[in-house]
């Protein structure tokens, strides 16, 4: 019997657990893939290796919401490259996104106008970003339910900021119209491509609170590890068996049953027992395989959120250090055409290995990553021929625009694969090989997101379909409020068992 049994292997599951058994309780971890990570994965090839989603790690340093994981589990501080930030590529101009406050204040009026209303707009989404960073860093809890969780957002907010609790019924789009600068093309370029890679939704969906600081994430320390998701995973792995914890690959959850203080785990390779559960699965998944009070607590958010559901196709190559020469930045993300739908490859992502990480590729050579947005329905469908023409057609779409930055790029690689969302289903387990969590809208966030608790005591969500959403830095986040409910829970049990008739003699015994 466990402690807690973690169903999923990604970075919600994994920090989940590892919190846990860091804190003295006993717990497994079962992922259905032969690898961990999920979404923030990893695969190898002829000495490269590639990161299947996330590429960078978000907030991983002191203080930061990552570094506090690390502090708290004991594991050293992350090992790898603190990007100094990347460059944004719009239809008519480059602006380069640096990390430094300072250097992107200088910047970002420079290249996109240097107005009253230009001021005004980044000075507002300079305070919104640093107040709800720190409700992040300080663990706000959402959405609220009970007077404990007001308390608590009262605290972590403070006095002085409540006054911008009422953005949270704005868009993006609302701050930008507000300020006089709706239409202006540059500007809705640069944010729009910004938020669509972080909260997946346009600028006049994307909720201003979760925009801006999606806008602002360069700030809080983006981190390449070294050997990139892989040189990550193969450290953190090794630091949970090191204090204990069991992760069991290859074990595919098939059903979960029973009741607080005895779940039982099914699986392909035997049955599982614990006293608490946390799915760290896409909520689909953990309503087909969960006990039938969270499945029925959970559908109304599923058909609620199913029409903002998205995938990504992604292009990896292995090439020759001359193939990304020229560039002082490894990152770049890419928009060709102002006026067209962001997506398929208008609005990209380039992730190169830093170099001398040998960890990521061989001496002389670099791993690529070209990642862009996608409808899911496009690969829905389609025969096993039709389908192929489309993927290479993808590729070679990604991989000409791709030359933009690093015109020699692909010229002769060594690896040359391509993912689409049906790749991201059959390898992620991803329902529709759907990426991140939904797009995050007004209507799926924040006060309305879906909680970590339905209502079946002991059991517990966690991860990309819960508050606070996609991406590592918000799933470390989720991690660490679930883990504290699961040890709050945890303590409860233990102290209503010895305050039982005749609990206390037999411990004393």
């Amino acid at each position: 019997m466990y402690d807690v049994a973690v169903i999923g292997a990604g970075i919600a599951g994994m920090a989940t657990a590892a919190r846990l058994q860091a804190a003295g309780l006993r717990t497994l971890v079962l992922e259905a893939h032969g690898l961990p990570g999920g979404c923030a994965g990893f695969f190898r090839r002829r000495g490269f290796s590639f990161d299947v989603g996330a590429t960078t790690l978000v907030d991983f340093g002191a203080g930061g919401v990552g570094g506090e994981l690390l502090e708290t589990i004991g594991m050293p501080p992350l090992d790898g490259e603190v990007l100094p930030g990347y460059v944004g590529w719009l239809p008519d101009r480059k602006v380069t996104l640096h990390r430094d406050p300072a250097l992107w204040a200088d910047e970002r009026l420079r290249s996109l106008g240097d107005t009253t209303a230009h001021r005004e707009l980044w000075a507002f989404f300079d305070r919104v970003a640093g107040v709800f960073w720190g409700a992040s860093r300080r663990g706000v809890r959402l959405p609220i339910r009970t007077l404990m969780d007001s308390v608590r957002a009262l605290q972590v907010l403070g006095f002085r900021n409540l006054p911008l609790v009422r953005y949270l019924n704005w868009t993006v789009g609302d701050a930008l119209r507000a300020g006089g600068l709706h239409e202006d093309k540059p500007l809705r370029g640069l944010l729009s491509m910004l938020i669509e890679d972080t909260v997946h939704a346009t600028l006049d969906r994307a909720p201003l609170i979760n925009g801006v600081l999606g806008v602002t994430i360069r700030g809080a320390g983006l981190t390449r590890a070294r050997g990139g998701m892989y040189g990550f995973w193969r450290r953190f792995v090794a630091h949970y068996h090191h204090i204990g914890g069991h992760l069991r690959v290859g074990t595919a959850v098939t059903a979960i049953h029973g009741t607080q203080g005895n779940f039982a785990i099914e699986t392909r390779r035997g049955l599982f027992r614990a006293r608490q559960v946390v799915s760290a699965l896409p909520a689909q998944v953990t309503a087909r395989i969960g006990p039938s009070e969270v499945a029925e607590a959970i559908q109304p958010y599923l058909r609620r959120d199913e029409k903002d559901l998205g995938g990504a196709t992604v292009v990896f190559l292995g090439v020759s250090e001359d193939d990304v020469a020229g560039q002082a930045f490894t990152h770049h993300q890419v928009l060709q055409d102002y006026d067209a739908p962001l997506g398929d490859g208008n609005n990209m992502f380039i992730s190169v290995s830093s170099p001398g990480d040998l960890e990521s590729a061989p001496v002389g050579h670099r791993a690529v990553m070209i990642s862009t947005h996608c409808e899911l329905t496009t690969w829905e469908g389609l025969t096993n021929e039709t389908y192929e023409v489309r993927k290479k057609e993808a590729g070679g779409r990604l991989l000409a625009l791709a030359r933009r930055v690093y015109p020699r790029l692909g010229s002769a690689p060594i690896v040359h694969e391509i993912a689409t969302p049906r790749t991201y289903e059959r390898f992620t387990g991803r329902p529709r090989g759907a990426v991140g969590g939904v797009r995050m809208t007004l209507n799926n966030s924040n006060q309305h997101a879906m909680p970590h608790d339905v209502g079946l005591p002991g059991f517990w969500l966690c991860g990309d379909t819960t508050w606070p959403g996609l991406g590592t830095v918000a799933c470390v986040l989720g991690s660490r409020i679930v883990a504290n409910a699961v040890l709050g829970n945890a303590s409860a049990s233990i102290d209503g068992r010895r305050s039982a008739p005749g609990v206390g003699m037999l411990n004393a015994a």
